[in-house]
């Protein structure tokens, strides 16, 4: 999610300025290398509607040949790499850099040194005239290095005791002593690549990038970075930054991960990522989110448009977005606030597009959607049926798969719930986790008893007097001949009922049950307009059967 973020704000950013978006590749670190990463993020970012400008053609693949679109390719760092190693070199002639020798053994018996000392070992203007580099070798040992062995690496030589003065679009302005920041590796012999502190800077400078915005992490690289650039003499063309603030944990202090996704039960990536050992975490795109709703989630972590408005369009958020709205601070992620956005962009979302949505669904349980006539019996629904159910119910539904559970009893009668895997009591609105301590005097309800009805319903609402109740209602509605609409049979049914003096509650209730499996869930017209009259009466009769006429469970 950050990582999707941090390029949902730089691609706002440039849209806004009328510049370039580009998605560069950066892999030049080998032992952090991960396959089918650069397919995923292209995947994501094209699932978000986040476009790249220059890196990616129309197939979506990473660009290796300039062309008049793509003047910079190639645009994957380790493809690069012939480039990096010359201004690495430069560096070390003009003095502002210089080849280190130690081996990694070496750099180790030296930390623990430290730590037995009570110190923390740092690799820097002082103990860098202690260590084997070019600074304390002979000039004739260092060639022979350098001919020789392939672990040496080039080191930034980093000035003493000099403030370095940054701004950050962000934070403001920085200062820092270079007597607290360390030699940071530039480049290494063993794979010939370049570290990121090199490879972004070269490139960035190379594709003139005009502002970075990265994540907070990177922020103590900032003095390094902007070292860097005055040592190249590229101080006129040094691009602003901007670094982002963390994503933080629903719950308690710290950055969010995919840990707490998988304790809370959310996602953390934007599309289902399977990992170098097989594990499989579930992606916002698979968990039935819209691209729309997830983008604006992530636009409204850290960012603040200063009004009352929280549902925007790509294009409302190009235009409102602005960098010094930016919060400095942490932005906390509410996974029911993701949950919000995605329910107000299923109600924004036209009936028509919804239904097309659905269609998969249908089909995955075995339902044909058709532009003929509806019959449940032969698993045939129509086109016009379909979008007439998501009309009534999108109020209720927060994904596109809650339909056919919020509406599963309009397409399969509770005697068949088993064979759909539908579970007593599905149609009832999922609510949030209710966390509190279970009262140890409630009673206990066993569903596979009474399944496919709600036990707890069965329990309050089935009685003798009420079954038979419930039974003359099924006479009534099958010699009903008004109006065959839901409000018209909502009122007579209601009307029936009210005249004969009968319980309305208890009634209704026990209809729902009857009808849907559970007590509660879509209205009773709702249900009865939709599936007929036979229908219904054969509902009934199947519930007269199965739960009887029992005073309780």
């Amino acid at each position: 999610m950050g990582g999707v973020r941090t390029a949902l704000y730089n691609y706002l950013y440039a849209k806004q300025r009328g510049g370039d978006f580009i998605l560069r590749i950066e892999d030049t670190d080998s032992h952090r290398f991960v396959p089918g990463a650069e397919e995923y993020i292209i995947e994501a970012l094209s699932w978000c509607g986040i476009k790249p400008d220059e890196g990616v053609d129309e197939n979506g693949k990473v660009v290796e040949t300039a062309s008049e679109k793509h003047p910079h390719a190639p645009y994957r760092q380790s493809q690069r790499r012939d480039i990096y190693k010359q201004y690495a070199d430069r560096l070390v002639a003009s003095g502002n850099a210089y080849y280190a020798f130690d081996s990694s053994e070496e750099l180790d018996a030296k930390r623990a040194e430290c730590e037995a000392a009570g110190q923390t070992f740092i690799y820097n203007q002082k103990s860098r005239m202690t260590l084997r580099n070019s600074l304390t070798l002979p000039e004739e040992e260092t060639q022979r290095l350098l001919r020789e062995t392939s672990g040496w690496t080039i080191r930034f030589k980093m000035p003493e005791n000099t403030v370095v003065r940054m701004d950050d679009l962000i934070r403001g302005h920085v200062e820092i002593n270079t007597d607290t920041l360390d030699d940071k590796v530039l480049w290494k012999k063993a794979d010939e690549l370049p570290t990121y502190h090199l490879a972004n800077i070269v490139d960035d400078h190379l594709m003139e990038i005009t502002e970075v915005i990265r994540g907070e992490e990177w922020l103590p690289s900032l003095p390094l970075h902007y070292l860097l650039y005055e040592a190249f003499g590229w101080e006129d063309t040094r691009p602003r930054f901007a670094h982002l603030p963390l994503l933080l944990k629903p719950v308690g202090n710290g950055k969010l991960s995919k840990r707490d996704g998988d304790k809370m039960g959310f996602p953390v990536f934007p599309l289902n990522w399977v990992n170098s050992e097989g594990e499989t975490y579930h992606g916002y795109r698979e968990d039935g989110y819209f691209p729309g709703a997830f983008v604006n989630l992530l636009a409204m972590l850290g960012w603040n448009p200063g009004t009352e408005q929280e549902i925007f369009t790509m294009e409302q958020l190009i235009e409102s977005f602005s960098i010094d709205k930016v919060s400095k601070a942490g932005a906390k992620f509410n996974p029911e606030k993701a949950r919000w956005f995605n329910k107000e962009y299923l109600r924004a979302t036209p009936d028509e597009d919804l239904a097309t949505a659905f269609v998969p669904v249908l089909e995955s349980k075995g339902f044909s959607v058709t532009a003929g006539t509806t019959d449940l019996h032969a698993r045939k629904v129509s086109s016009e049926y379909v979008r007439d159910i998501i009309s009534f119910t999108k109020e209720r539904a927060t994904f596109v798969k809650d339909f056919w559970t919020i509406a599963s009893c309009l397409f399969v009668a509770p005697e068949e719930f088993e064979a759909f895997g539908i579970k007593a009591g599905a149609s009832v609105e999922p609510k949030a986790a209710d966390n509190r301590p279970k009262d140890p005097r409630a009673k206990e309800y066993d569903d596979s008893l009474t399944a496919p009805f709600l036990a707890k319903d069965a329990d309050k609402f089935w009685k003798p007097e009420i079954a038979a109740l419930v039974s003359s209602v099924s006479e009534y509605v099958m010699a009903y001949q008004g109006e065959w609409t839901v409000a018209a049979v909502g009122e007579s049914v209601e009307d029936y009922i009210r005249t004969n003096g009968w319980p309305m509650g208890k009634v209704m209730n026990a209809i729902r049950l009857a009808l849907a499996g559970s007590a509660s869930g879509l209205g009773i017209a709702d249900i009865i307009t939709r599936i007929g009259k036979d229908e219904t009466a054969s509902r009934i009769a199947y519930a007269l059967k199965r739960l009887g006429t029992q005073a309780s469970l």
